[in-house]
């Protein structure tokens, strides 16, 4: 019996006759494999994937993270180590080189075959950020005085040598420096006698050897690539960095910075592959920091305790004062990072960043300090909370939230550009540590107002 849409045409029969059934396709175990992954032990995870047939095995294999492929490698017999360390292309391998003890990694190398090992051993040379430890060594060279004829005949012929097929061809001379670059799209549009030289482009984005991946993501962004050539310093190429390997750079620096800005250091695996030791040494540093910088938060309520004791009611505000210096900056610091990341801000830029920010401070404290006021004014009328100073209460909390804000965030947007400039991480500006510093000057601005407008 033929199922049918409501209001439309049974699957069996379409009235084009192009598509006779339409089979509604069934969760496959690789499909279900991989939603449960995460979830899984190592032996759970072995038994699974040596369960499947190969072809889907390889296709799972394949989309792993590279830190998963190295524990499975490591983990599966020595007897088929060989099979998937052939299976993955020469830039792919040298990742999971490095992701695995230096003790296996001889052994790695040694079940490539030598074309394999010689070109995965010149990519370990790079470090692993860089352009050159990103690339794949492979891809399709043409010469300027080709046909087109001949580059489709040459092209037909690299299908089966595993080079890189899915973007473009990279036009070299005989001393390999790249002088232009071809699209599939250009070279069948090219009438058959015509040569290389007259249809490549030759105004070619390329990326030197020794550049930041970051820099390279962000190249790809403004100029929205599939593939970028990689040369060195004479212009002579080396291999090609595809858009797929940015994707996954882009998802570990945005993890990387992520994690810094929460006060933790950058894990280097996925957290459940992380060892409870490891997680605990990489949030212990920073909250050890944290807590000491804290002190100084006790140390500025010694300097006013006499202060306090005068009017005990400013000791009800200070978590109030305090925090929205440290929220404030917070955010300040947030956005800043984010925008350097981007690339929209500079370290040239750190002057407007600086008036942009003291104005929003300055309204944003102006705005606190009215919804202040105004809770202050309500419980005075209500319940009577502030005796007959509650003006002076209402007008020291305003101003130091006032003060606080705009201190909070001009101090949180700034310190990006000095970690920068000193040639840190701008990262490292995590959102507790501005908090706290936003906490022991926010202490003092506060008790400053209040010894002037309450206790004079």
């Amino acid at each position: 019996m033929q199922e049918s849409i409501e209001g439309g045409e049974p699957f069996g029969t379409t009235p084009s006759g192009l598509i006779d059934t339409v089979i509604l396709a069934e969760p496959q175990p690789e499909d279900l494999l991989a939603e449960r992954w995460s979830a899984l032990d190592l032996g759970e995870r072995l038994e699974l994937f040596q369960s499947m047939n190969r072809a889907n095995a390889s296709d799972f294999f394949l989309s792993l993270p590279v830190a998963e492929q190295a524990a499975l490698v490591l983990n599966l017999p020595s007897s088929e180590r060989r099979i998937w360390m052939r299976l993955l292309a020469p830039d792919d391998a040298a990742d999971l080189i490095q992701h695995v003890p230096d003790d296996d990694r001889e052994a790695l190398l040694g079940m490539l075959d030598t074309v394999s090992r010689a070109e995965v051993q010149a990519l370990l040379v790079y470090e692993e950020d860089d352009a050159g430890g990103k690339m794949n060594p492979r891809y399709v060279r043409l010469r300027p005085e080709m046909t087109a004829a001949q580059a489709i005949s040459y092209l037909r012929r690299q299908r089966d040598r595993r080079v890189d097929l899915t973007y473009y061809m990279y036009v070299l001379d005989d001393s390999e420096h790249l002088l232009g670059i071809v699209s599939f799209r250009d070279l069948f549009a090219a009438r058959p006698e015509q040569t290389i030289r007259d249809f490549m482009q030759r105004d070619v984005i390329a990326v030197r050897e020794d550049m930041d991946q970051e820099e390279v993501a962000a190249l790809f962004r403004r100029h929205t690539m599939l593939a970028l050539p990689v040369v060195d310093a004479e212009g002579l190429m080396k291999g090609i960095v595809t858009a797929d390997d940015v994707l996954d750079v882009i998802q570990d620096e945005a993890t990387e910075d992520i994690q810094k800005m929460g006060g933790v250091e950058a894990l280097d695996m996925p957290y459940f592959h992380t060892a409870l030791r490891t997680l605990i040494r990489k949030r212990a540093g920073w909250l050890s920091v944290l807590f000491l910088s804290e002190m100084l938060t006790a140390t500025a309520m010694g300097v006013f305790q006499h202060e306090i004791e005068r009017a005990v009611v400013l000791a009800l505000f200070v978590p109030l004062v305090i925090s929205s210096g440290g929220n404030s900056g917070s955010q300040a610091t947030t956005l800043i990072i984010r925008a350097m990341a981007l690339g929209e801000v500079r370290l040239r830029d750190w002057w407007r960043v600086a008036r942009r920010e003291l104005l929003s401070g300055f309204a944003l404290g102006g705005i606190l300090c009215a919804i202040g006021i105004i809770r202050i004014l309500t419980w005075q009328e209500l319940f009577g909370s502030y005796g007959e100073v509650y003006a002076r209460v209402a007008i020291t909390v305003g101003l130091s939230l006032v003060g606080v804000v705009t201190w909070g965030t001009l101090s949180g947007s700034m310190l990006p550009f000095v970690l920068r400039r000193l040639g840190f991480d701008p990262a490292s500006a995590s959102a507790p540590f501005v908090a706290t510093l936003s906490d022991v000057t926010g202490l003092v601005i506060y008790f400053t107002i209040a010894k002037v407008v309450l206790l004079s």
